[in-house]
């Protein structure tokens, strides 16, 4: 889900022992396993998870009368994690299964183990092998914790506009395309022959932050080395992003929409752009933004460069949860094969539960001009890196994509927006 998923797109955490005995289900009663009593569960989100559009809540609450899930969320990851600090902090208004993004949950599993539960303490040690062993470990504290069980990974793909690439007179067959991008110069040149014939005012990408998000997605070290120093400001393929995206927004390839904003919704009904890097999560947001009339418009192909992640994400239970017997029931279920495997065929979300890939590898997207998306974004997961992440992941990368953002809006002379990025890192990370 979205940094996605919003990521976009996509998290989940949870540390720090209880025992069952000191965390059973408040005076509420029980209502899961089939115990007496009803029970609300709370669950926080940030972008689009699709559980409710799967309708996998409604689902859930048939197989165990007396359950009630209830969802809130907020759209901008962002703004999600500053709630959830203030909230954790003050030990109150949290529910009782909180969201986290994947760039979040170094920072939960080596700093605030403290205010998650430990999963262990309801059994997670058997679910241990269902789940990519990347995913497990990033998730997993310093003590052994177990922090949140993941909920999605984000293998990465080409999403794009057939409508307008044939307006322009470019090729639409996602195979041809895959050729003809398959260096991020290749697809820089495409942007340029597309601008060049642009239908109406549509540019070539959403956005330089969105192009420097997928190219950064394809490194295993971006922020952090392997050692846990920061490397940010010296990583050559991090500087390659950065010029790629500062070229992009000099050679007026972007629309100048910063992701997750209401001007960039509206986009996807206006055809705004013709490409959009999408991590897998990416597609149910596509559908749920550019509605029926989008239907058969899109089409996905092979990233540029080869395989990455962007985004993925845990649930995770706050020790100052009410419910957190239940609510671990919960994000078992939710986090089992056979509920990622339906998340993937209705909203896209990759599954992060081995058991699931094998089961939606033959899938294909009607919305998507029939894209087998089972196998491209399948064959993006295995080919991914395992990404070293750091406590300022999601920090970092906010501060860069700022920096690109002047640079594609008020036309920022790339050396200071550097600077600023640099300045901006210093005084949030300290």
């Amino acid at each position: 889900m979205p940094t996605v998923r919003p990521a976009v797109r996509l998290g989940a955490v949870v540390l720090a022992g209880a025992l069952l005995a000191a965390c059973g289900s408040s005076s509420e009663g029980g209502a899961s396993g089939g115990t007496a009593g009803k029970v609300t569960i709370t669950v926080d989100l940030f972008g689009s998870f699709g559980y409710e559009e799967a309708g996998l809540y409604a689902e859930y609450e048939s197989l165990h009368p007396g359950v009630t899930v209830k969802q809130t969320d907020t759209e901008d990851e962002a703004d999600y994690w500053k709630s959830l600090q203030t909230r954790l902090a003050g030990g109150g208004g949290l529910a009782d299964v909180q969201a986290v993004e994947v760039g979040r949950i170094a920072s939960v599993a080596q700093q605030q183990s403290g205010r998650f539960e430990d999963l262990r303490a309801y059994g997670a040690d058997s679910l241990r092998g269902g789940f990519a062993e990347a995913t497990w470990a990033a998730a997993t504290g310093r003590k052994g914790e177990v922090l949140g069980l993941g909920t999605d990974v984000g293998p990465e793909a080409m999403c794009y506009r057939t409508d307008l690439l044939a307006a322009a007179g470019l090729p639409t067959d996602r195979e041809e395309l895959a050729r003809k991008w398959s260096t991020w110069e290749g697809y820089l040149e495409l942007g340029r022959q597309y601008k060049a014939n642009a239908p109406g005012r549509s540019a070539w990408i959403d956005s330089v932050g969105s192009l420097y998000s997928v190219m950064i997605g394809q490194q295993k070290e971006r922020y952090y080395d392997a050692s846990g120093t920061l490397v940010w400001e010296t990583n050559p393929p991090l500087k390659k992003a950065w010029e790629a995206a500062v070229a992009a927004a000099q050679g007026g390839l972007s629309a100048k929409l910063d992701q997750w904003s209401p001007q960039w919704n509206q986009a996807f009904t206006a055809g705004s752009f013709a490409t959009l890097p999408c991590p897998a999560w990416m597609l149910g947001y596509i559908k749920g933004q550019a509605g029926d009339a989008g239907k058969g418009k899109w089409d996905v192909a092979k990233l540029p460069a080869g395989a990455g992640n962007w985004g993925g994400s845990y649930l995770a239970l706050p020790r100052a949860g009410k419910h957190k017997k239940e609510a671990y029931e919960l994000i078992t279920w939710l986090t089992a094969p056979e509920q990622q495997a339906k998340l993937f065929r209705k909203q896209g979300n990759f599954p992060s539960a081995t058991g699931a890939i094998a089961q939606i590898s033959g899938a294909t997207d009607p919305y998507f001009s029939d894209a087998p998306i089972g196998r491209i974004f399948g064959e993006a997961a295995k080919a991914a890196p395992v990404q070293v992440l750091g406590v300022h992941d999601q920090n970092i990368a906010q501060q860069i994509t700022n920096a690109l953002g002047e640079v594609e809006r008020k036309g920022t002379a790339p050396e200071q927006a550097w600077a600023n990025a640099r300045k901006g890192v210093a005084n949030t990370i300290g």
